[in-house]
């Protein structure tokens, strides 16, 4: 019996390691199932409130694009509401109310954010929240905005009889198409054979559905008159539009600048369905109702594999269960409150650490997922702040000299129209800036290398820049450190990039001054230098001298200034080469920038 002892002894450790074991691995299970979940939850929560918000816009723009005013927004918003669970409120420009899906349209609007949400404006469609628009005409305007082209009832009636003779046509026996009919934002049906809309064909006569109504004629007659009125005013020849309102010249004067039609017919186009587009409004959207979903509320298979784990401890060892099962919730319970407090709004959200378990870990991660997400939404409302500014005074400016036309104070002679086009130039330059950089930023920047001859290429940058220098009084000359440097890069983007220091050189320097060119091999690179002899810059403001819209000087105009990002693509170009760039600079003696760039050797840019 004495033997028995040892062996009873030996036999509970044992039963007592498995246990421990067993409780182990259920815990560590739990953690993971709980991390996994908790992380899904979130993440659906976030993107259904994206899906909203863009649902909310292309509802709220369709209006817009089919209504002169907002007169009867108020049943749209709140059906929208209602169906996203989202507290919804339009505003004018001047943020007066226009309907509000919480109060009545007649009561005052509750405290606005001082940020809309997006601004509604069929004109300018925001493919960022409406992204089956991205790849629309650069002129943005929604293609619901139809106005005059809109078929009369007669018109339909006829086009929907037509359409469906052509298509029963095309369905003859023996043919294999998919043949399909859609109806356009006007009216005007259109044959689909597969996938592809039916343009020509002598079959099934055609013609008579592919033939413009009186409407479309009348209408397209009037955006003619108006797009040749502002070429008119341009001294431009005027043009002949086509259905798809691509265009010929209409004489033989000559053959109009495709960027002056381009403009003026974005212009024209705006001006025709003025009458019948609603003015742009502010938009402003709240946190949804709904509280988000964590691993408390989830699917059936889900809950079975929480309650099998569960069960699974409770059968091992109740003790442990029990003391694992207390440590489990505070932490989740803390992690739960605030993921709903984050839902919420509350941007402060976050839970205290209190260990280094997987419980602490996953505080730590929702901790720095909160910080990041905070980080974002600063960046973002930095981003459109900065946007917004830069875009405010051309477009001020635009708004004033058109006002002043209006009111006859004014005369729109050419120098206007030339002042006015330059405004618009500048605002296409900073438009053209940011897409580069987003480009750079979503990884999707795409390069052509080839091999260069550094010495040439510096030579076309000055030989490009040598009017303004000469406009600016600036001297502006090359030299030549290394006879023949070469290197494995994209010629047009390295144009850019050096391009831009010689711009933003030509600015800082005052009249007089000096800008110099150079390239020199240093160990393997080729290092491209642009010095100048202007102001300088200070040592505490270096550091940011590549921000986006970042001056040093802040009192300058934007006219005066640049677009505030050339700098910045500068940076993201160097970086996009495998090299770098890099400032110095002496106040009151001027600045060297240095632009370092692999070799040829070193293989293609990747």
């Amino acid at each position: 019996m004495r033997g028995d002892i040892p062996l009873r002894r030996s036999l509970r450790s044992r039963l007592l390691l498995l246990s421990a074991l067993v409780s182990l691995c259920s815990i560590v299970a739990t953690a993971w199932l709980v991390v996994s979940l908790t992380a899904v939850a979130i993440g659906r929560q976030r993107g259904q409130v994206l899906a909203d918000d863009a649902r909310i816009y292309d509802a709220l723009v369709g209006f817009a694009a089919t209504h002169p005013d907002w007169g009867d927004v108020g049943p749209v918003i709140r059906e929208l509401s209602r169906r996203t669970g989202r507290r919804i409120t339009l505003t004018d420009e001047d943020r007066h109310l226009l309907a509000d899906s919480g109060e009545g349209d007649r009561r005052p609007a509750r405290s606005l954010p001082s940020t809309a949400s997006a601004t509604v404006d069929a004109f300018a469609v925001d493919t960022a929240l409406a992204p089956r628009y991205d790849g629309a005409p650069a002129d943005r305007i929604d293609p619901r905005a139809v106005g005059p082209f809109r078929l009369t009832a007669r018109e339909r009636a006829a086009q929907q009889a037509t359409a469906s003779r052509v298509a029963n046509c095309m369905r003859g026996p023996g043919v294999l198409q998919d043949v399909s009919v859609v109806q356009l934002p006007n009216g005007r049906e259109q044959v689909m054979i597969d996938g592809r809309a039916l343009d020509t064909g002598d079959r099934c006569r055609v013609d008579e559905l592919l033939r413009r109504t009186d409407t479309e004629r009348k209408a397209l007659a009037q955006l003619g008159r108006l797009v040749n009125g502002c070429l008119t005013a341009r001294h431009a020849p005027p043009v002949q539009l086509a259905d798809d309102l691509t265009w010929i010249p209409s004489t033989a004067r000559g053959t109009p600048d495709s960027r002056a039609v381009t403009t003026c017919l974005s212009t024209a186009r705006r001006e025709q369905l003025d009458p019948y587009v609603a003015p742009a409004a502010l938009l402003f959207t709240s946190g949804p109702d709904q509280k988000i979903a964590t691993f408390f509320d989830l699917s059936d298979t889900n809950r079975a594999r929480i309650a099998g784990v569960t069960v699974a401890v409770l059968l091992t060892t109740m003790t442990v269960t029990f003391v694992a099962g207390t440590r489990m919730v505070r932490p989740l319970r803390a992690l739960t409150g605030a993921a709903r407090r984050m839902a919420e709004g509350d941007e402060s959200a976050h839970v205290e650490v209190t260990g280094d378990d997987e419980f602490g870990r996953l505080a730590e991660a929702f901790n720095l997922m909160a910080s990041r997400r905070r980080q974002l939404e600063e960046l973002r409302r930095a981003l459109v702040s900065d946007v917004a500014h830069e875009l405010r005074t051309p477009l001020s400016n635009v708004r004033g000299w058109l006002e002043a036309v209006e009111d006859g104070v004014v005369p729109a002679d050419e120098n206007l129209i030339s002042s006015l086009l330059e405004e618009a130039l500048l605002l296409q330059h900073i438009i053209d800036d940011l897409r580069d950089l987003a480009a750079a930023d979503a990884g999707v920047l795409r390069l052509h290398p080839e091999g260069v001859d550094a010495a040439a290429l510096l030579a076309q940058v000055a030989r490009a820049h040598q009017g303004s220098a000469g406009s600016a009084g600036v001297r502006l000359r090359v030299l030549s450190g290394d006879e023949g440097p070469h290197l494995y890069a994209d010629p047009v983007r390295l144009r850019q990039a050096i391009g831009n220091l010689v711009s933003n050189a030509i600015r800082h320097t005052p009249v007089g001054g000096t800008v110099t060119l150079c390239t020199r091999m240093k160990d393997d690179d080729v290092v491209f230098s642009v010095e100048d002899t202007g102001s300088g810059i200070s040592g505490e403001d270096l550091p940011r001298v590549f921000d986006r819209f970042w001056r040093a000087e802040k009192s300058r105009s934007r006219q005066g200034g640049g677009s505030g990002l050339g700098l910045s693509i500068v940076r993201k170009l160097a970086e996009a080469h495998g090299g770098t760039v890099h400032v110095s600079s002496v106040p009151g003696e001027g600045s060297i920038f240095s632009l370092r760039l692999p070799g040829q050797h070193s293989g293609p840019v990747p």
